[in-house]
């Protein structure tokens, strides 16, 4: 009778004990419902991870901006390096053609050389006329078309120096064969390479016709 009432009592108090402990058996004492996620939305150690779910907006937006950054090129530099040097070979071209045709400073420099030239004779600064009028203004002549020159082989250097497009590339070589050319015969003028200058001839003593 004892017994009875032993047994009965040892089953309400494990009742008892599992009515204030929820989710858990008499048999094993373990919880029936394990926690699927964490307070701050992530999944629980335990819980298994659906790689197809779509992710949050954070972590999305995280990847839009990477991908984005390392994709995206930097088109506004591509243009205007493309366009200074694209200027850059057309200025040299100009530079070497104008050194080969002449330009309005060498005939405005020349002829102020000439001017200059003709003061010095009136004066009695100068004794030879020909250098004097015409030599100083031809050797500066040469002088400024050489600038000229120099000038276009210096902005086409610069331009090749680093890789251009295919136009740019043609115009820039041009624009440095043109110069050295420019240099060439600006050269050979400035030293009488390819004429002289003319001299006077020298006066002989004449005789008198006899009567």
């Amino acid at each position: 009778m004892d017994t009875t009432k032993t047994e009965a009592r040892t089953d309400d108090t494990k009742a008892a004990e599992a009515a204030e402990t929820p989710g858990t058996t008499e048999a094993t004492g373990t919880s029936e419902a394990p926690e699927a996620k964490k307070a701050d939305g992530e999944p629980a150690a335990g819980a298994a991870v659906d790689e197809d779910a779509p992710r949050g907006t954070d972590a999305a937006d995280e990847d839009q901006e990477e991908t984005g950054d390392e994709d995206a090129p930097p088109a506004a530099a591509t243009a205007t390096g493309s366009v200074a040097s694209g200027a850059g070979a057309v200025v040299a071209a100009g530079l070497s053609l104008a050194s080969l045709t002449g330009t309005w400073m060498g005939t405005v420099l020349a002829e102020r050389q000439t001017l200059l030239g003709q003061i010095k004779l009136q004066t009695g600064k100068a004794t030879d006329q020909i250098g004097t009028v015409y030599g100083a203004p031809w050797h500066t002549h040469a002088l400024v078309n050489g600038l000229f020159a120099l000038l276009a082989v210096v902005v086409a250097g610069l331009v090749l120096t680093r890789t251009r497009p295919a136009w740019v590339r043609a115009v820039a070589w041009g624009g440095l064969a043109l110069g050295v050319l420019g240099i060439i015969v600006s050269a050979g003028m400035y030293f009488d390479l390819f004429a002289s200058l003319p001299t006077l001839p020298k006066s002989g003593g004449a005789g008198t016709p006899g009567s």
